[in-house]
């Protein structure tokens, strides 16, 4: 396995960046970027900390991301797996990225930037939703803003109802969590339950 690790060998393989690639890229958000951001019921949390890197699913109404301004956005924290990994790793190291997606269109937006995490009363009470407060919002300040090329999307059919996979046909959660604990958690009863427990604690 021969492997590069030089930038220059690197540059040299992929050779000059389109004008598209850079022009597409500025450190506000515009109105044009604005409207994919407010269509967006995804968002892919990127995150860094002294274990490593994270990438967490957060999903919510369409617009959930609040643009507070050009250079500012929130997101709310809502109900999850209490895990935090996202959040601790906030805490120690500010580089946060967000990646907006929208069913339907292959064009996902990028946005980087510096996280802080809030818990204003005031501000979190803004994002209630049937009478549930987030924990805390992420605050991004936004240092750059790009959409990112098609291609990704469209290679893999993402949105393509003729390419979708049976969820029956995969693990189920409760089926991991059987095998990893050797029968200790997880198992059908997880399955059966998971549901009406989602349905009871979605915010």
């Amino acid at each position: 396995m021969t492997i590069l690790t030089d930038l220059t060998q690197l540059k040299a393989l992929y050779g000059k960046t389109g004008t598209a690639s850079t022009a597409k890229e500025i450190e506000y958000i515009d109105d044009n970027y604005s409207k994919f951001i407010v269509s967006a019921p995804f968002v892919a949390l990127a995150t860094v900390g002294p274990e490593g890197i994270d990438c967490s699913p957060r999903g919510d109404n369409p617009g959930f991301v609040r643009i507070q301004d050009k250079r500012t956005l929130v997101m709310p924290d809502r109900r999850g797996n209490n895990r935090i990994d996202s959040l601790s790793n906030i805490i120690r190291d500010p580089r946060t990225s967000f990646m907006f997606m929208i069913p339907g269109s292959n064009t996902v937006l990028r946005v980087n930037g510096a996280a802080q995490i809030s818990v204003d009363t005031e501000l979190l009470a803004s994002f209630t939703v049937e009478g549930a407060l987030p924990r805390s919002a992420i605050v991004l300040s936004v240092e750059r803003v790009y959409f990112q090329c098609a291609r990704a999307l469209m290679r893999s059919n993402f949105w393509n109802s003729d390419y979708h996979i049976d969820p029956l046909d995969l693990p189920t959660p409760g089926k991991i969590l059987a095998d990893i604990s050797n029968g200790a958690t997880g198992g059908k009863q997880y399955d059966d339950e998971w549901p009406e427990r989602a349905k009871n604690t979605m915010w």
